[in-house]
């Protein structure tokens, strides 16, 4: 897998993965989650590709305080082949050379594959409460 920034040709590939890794809920539209993300560090937003195809993706992001990652997604057909670990890895260098000190994430708690899956790259269960509320609704 080689791993290179999203393009605006990925579009399609990208929300048909994200949308078979079960990534996508009612509330977030996946084609203005992309189009964010290319407003602000759009270097950050990581495919991975083999035979010419998007197999994984993750979107990560530094706020000058904290790295976060989000749609970390392998295509099934391709898990187990270390794709995760690669995009992590990628992901991480890439934060760490902006003076990243922290790289934050969420997971669904009932996605326990996920959960074990960071557990094994060294990522902890934060004690904190994570609030959210949703000021422009992409419905």
């Amino acid at each position: 897998m080689r791993v290179r920034p999203f393009t605006e040709d990925d579009t399609e590939r990208v929300i048909r993965l994200w949308n078979d890794c079960g990534l996508t809920r009612p509330w977030n539209d996946p084609r203005k989650d992309i189009a964010r993300k290319l407003t602000v560090q759009p270097d950050l937003f990581l495919v991975g590709e083999h035979a010419g195809d998007v197999i994984a993706t993750a979107m990560i992001g530094f706020d000058g305080h904290r790295g976060w990652v989000s749609y970390l997604a392998v295509d099934p057909e391709h898990r187990g082949n270390g794709h995760s670990t690669a995009l992590m890895a990628e992901g991480e260098r890439l934060l760490i050379a902006l003076g990243c000190p922290k790289i934050m994430l969420m997971v669904r708690a009932e996605n326990t594959a996920v959960v074990s899956l960071y557990e094994h790259l060294n990522y902890v269960a934060e004690p904190t409460v994570l609030m959210g509320k949703r000021l422009i609704p992409d419905q």
